[in-house]
């Protein structure tokens, strides 16, 4: 461990007002609120108002801008923003630069990065070696998905699981090297890309697949084949957490775990041993929302004084690539 320390100054987060309830979704296709809750255990996610002008690029902004208020700070003083996103709102320029330019961060390095549901985790991970290594001194940190602009609304496989949201936090350096991520994995496997993918041109589709129609710029997933990724590295980035750092559950305040699935987050839960008051859940009222899930939790949890100064927290996260990423962190 180097002598530098990290320092979460400040987290924050942004959900659209525009909410999707089950019900909603039954009038515009084939489902009903109680096959949704019993599969998943959603029951409303959020929705971008995109002829208002709402994108990734304005939850992104705001979950740091609320992140940057809370840490008592201003875009100026950053030396690098990472938005972990699926669903920038171009290509180029990144999204990170033009929320630099939103926020009034110049210069300041800049990138946008994709690692699906994992996107937040991978990021935090990443700020906090580079702050180590002494290359930089603050760090904003988004993961943020506006996943309504790539959910193609009549498939009902794929229709009711995701939402959009934004979280977002601020590193910085700290003269106690103890401070900040103590144990992390980043790691994927490319073979089993197949399993969650966009397809932007026909060629992209995978030879096979299955469907009435495919639209192009829509996410594909084969739900049983993620599933029991998900669930079984769920369960084995957690262990490892533990078995790493020689922490038990009485030593973490909180597993802050992606919401993909609440059968999911139940089976983990009930394997490893985890009490309900560790494991937070807001899948009920937010869906899924990709790299926006972690980053949403974290601020909420720290908002409702559920996370403090001096405690351990996990951070867990899984998803297309297939990807897979966990954080142990000393607040």
């Amino acid at each position: 461990m180097s002598g530098i320390g990290v320092r979460i100054a400040g987290t924050g987060s942004a959900v659209p007002e525009q909410r999707l309830t089950n019900h909603d979704l039954a009038s515009m296709v084939d489902t009903n609120d109680e096959w949704i809750v019993q599969r998943t255990g959603i029951h409303e996610r959020r929705i971008i108002n995109q002829e208002a002008g709402e994108s990734q690029l304005t939850l992104a902004t705001s979950a740091l801008e609320r992140a940057l208020a809370d840490a008592s700070m201003q875009g100026s003083d950053l030396d690098l923003i990472i938005n972990a996103t699926v669903s920038s709102d171009m290509t180029c320029p990144s999204t990170a630069h033009r929320i630099a330019n939103e926020l009034g961060a110049a210069p300041v390095a800049a990138f946008d990065m994709q690692a699906a549901c994992c996107g937040f985790v991978y990021a935090m991970n990443l700020a906090d070696s580079l702050i180590r290594s002494g290359r930089h001194k603050a760090v904003g940190v988004i993961g943020c998905d506006a996943m309504s602009t790539l959910v193609d609304y009549e498939d009902r496989s794929m229709s009711i699981l995701f939402g959009d949201a934004g979280g977002a936090a601020v590193l910085t350096a700290d003269d106690n090297p103890t401070l900040g991520c103590i144990h992390q994995v980043i790691e994927g496997d490319g073979n089993g890309w197949e399993s969650l993918y966009i397809p932007r041109k026909q060629r992209d589709v995978v030879p096979g697949a299955v469907g009435e129609h495919i639209k192009l710029g829509c996410l594909r997933m084969d739900g049983r084949s993620v599933y029991k990724f998900a669930v079984n590295k769920f369960i084995n980035v957690i262990q490892d957490a533990f078995e790493s750092t020689g922490l038990t559950v009485d030593d973490v305040s909180q597993v802050i775990c992606h919401q993909s699935n609440i059968r999911m987050i139940n089976s983990a839960k009930e394997k490893l041993g985890l009490p309900d008051d560790k494991v937070y859940i807001n899948i009920d009222k937010y869906g899924n929302s990709s790299a926006g899930s972690v980053g949403l939790c974290f601020d909420q949890l720290r908002k409702e004084g559920r996370i403090n100064t001096g405690d351990t927290i996990i951070m867990v996260a899984f998803g297309g690539g297939m990807t897979w990423s966990s954080g142990v962190w000393q607040l």
